[in-house]
């Protein structure tokens, strides 16, 4: 016992010592990817090896390999990283070793994601009543929304889809913005309807769905079973359709309202963007990460629909073995896993550790430190070419190869890390701020460091 004990602290060292390296790491270095995998790679010895030994050869072969992400200056993919509460949760959740299937294999889990679940919909205005999956990322959480969405438009034209699948099933219509992320496609794929029955439908100047376009399409398309899918928070741009009014008019024609709020669904959170989301809790169902903007740690996400019973419909299913199913939907009935890590720990713990007041403040804290960098490198004389109105910024540096090389270069200088992107034909550098450690002396030298490597590339610049 005392070898375990030792081996655990030891991990738990290690993860600390890295967690402390992260202000003044490089975010990202260069990796020749076979000798790394080489590190990994050789032949399964035959004898066991000591745990202890085991261990320091995963340090030895991984750090060479680690990103940065959960630091204070990476920028790329709406990143957050995990905080101090819910990262120890997790480490906790991991010596649990709980399956978090339902009650009978674990009530611990159950009860951590039943309180969690209560005041997540209460920091996002989603009502009450709602149903709470937790899942793996944004991808799950579109597909548990989609399937719930699949399950009651087909019900109320008839049909039953989980006994009688697709086949001769009413052709369903799912419409959304022509700027909608790519997991709703997958998630059409996934489930059967396939991307051939989407409508997608034009957006405004800064990507929000068009709801005089949205009305246009549902009036044409005519009867029959409709989902639309809404967003909060373009992926670029960050810009949030009008929920209220898309919401209305799908209700209006019969259709499911399914929100994809990955990252944007946390502006209801706090009193100063509030607005942008004004309207959500019209909806039928949300997708949103914690992984991201609430800084839990990977991976982490939320599905919630405001008919449990169809949540469970759609995604539970019984079998005489499995002692304690069939009662009110929890756990495994609201997700596709039945084998599940307990993940509603590390949510309790960094809700816990945020408070009402700390998620609100982290939101609001994002927000203008985007502004700051719109602001850093607009007066360095690059391009900001989205009306920054959460977290995120889309930088300009002149032509589109000149840009490239820009986004390269800086990926490459380890100051920090942004992505690149292509919004409205255009290359551009992509930079998120969802991390509750940057603060504003990071954002300034992030430009400064960004500042210097363009102005090291050549090509013309577009004021």
């Amino acid at each position: 016992m005392d070898e375990l004990r030792h081996l655990f602290r030891r991990a738990a060292d290690h993860a600390a010592d890295y967690r402390l390296s992260l202000p003044d790491r490089p975010v990202g270095v260069p990796v020749d990817q076979a000798v790394l995998n080489e590190a990994f790679a050789g032949p399964l010895p035959d004898a066991p090896t000591p745990p202890e030994r085991v261990l320091a050869e995963l340090v030895a072969a991984a750090e060479p390999g680690l990103v940065a992400t959960a630091g204070p200056r990476y920028f790329g993919f709406v990143v957050g990283g995990a905080s101090p509460a819910a990262t120890a949760a997790d480490m906790l959740a991991a010596g649990w070793d709980q399956i978090a299937f339902n009650a009978v294999t674990s009530p611990a889990a159950v009860a951590a994601e039943t309180a969690a679940g209560t005041w997540l919909k209460e920091l996002l205005g989603i009502p009450a009543t709602a149903s709470t999956g937790f899942v793996t990322g944004g991808q799950a959480a579109n597909t548990a929304g989609l399937a719930a969405a699949r399950h009651q438009v087909l019900a109320d034209a008839g049909w039953d889809v989980e006994r009688r699948g697709l086949p001769g099933a009413p052709a369903v219509r799912v419409f959304a913005g022509a700027e909608r992320h790519a997991t709703i496609d997958r998630s059409l794929r996934l489930l059967g309807l396939g991307t051939d029955a989407l409508h997608p439908v034009s957006t405004g100047p800064q990507g929000a769905i068009d709801p005089d376009a949205l009305a246009a399409a549902l009036r044409d398309a005519g009867p029959g079973p409709s989902i639309v899918c809404l967003q909060a928070g373009n992926v670029n741009t960050g810009a949030c359709d009008d929920l209220r009014r898309a919401c209305d008019l799908v209700h209006r024609h019969g259709g499911w309202a399914h929100v994809d709020g990955a990252f944007g669904l946390w502006a209801a959170a706090s009193p100063t963007t509030r607005h942008l989301v004004d309207g959500l809790e019209t909806a039928d169902s949300w997708a949103c990460d914690g992984h991201k903007w609430l800084n839990l740690p990977y991976d982490t996400a939320f599905a919630f629909c405001a008919r449990p019973d169809v949540h469970a419909a759609a995604m539970s299913y019984a079998a005489a073995y499995l002692v304690g199913s069939g009662g009110a939907p929890a756990g495994a009935d609201l997700t596709a896993e039945s084998s599940r890590r307990a993940r509603g720990f590390a949510v309790w713990a960094g809700l816990r550790e945020l408070g009402r007041d700390g998620v609100a403040a982290l939101v609001e804290r994002c927000c203008a430190l985007a502004r700051r960098f719109a602001d850093g490198l607009s007066a360095a004389g690059f391009e900001v070419v989205n009306d920054v109105v959460l977290n995120q910024v889309l930088v300009g540096f002149g032509d589109d190869a000149r840009t490239d090389r820009v986004v390269a270069a800086v990926q490459t200088d380890g100051t920090c890390w942004a992505g690149g992107t292509t919004w409205r034909g255009r290359r551009l550098m992509r930079i998120s701020v969802s991390n509750a450690t940057t603060t504003e002396a990071d954002v300034d030298r992030s430009v400064a460091a960004i500042a210097r490597l363009a102005q090291g590339i050549g090509g013309e610049l577009v004021h």
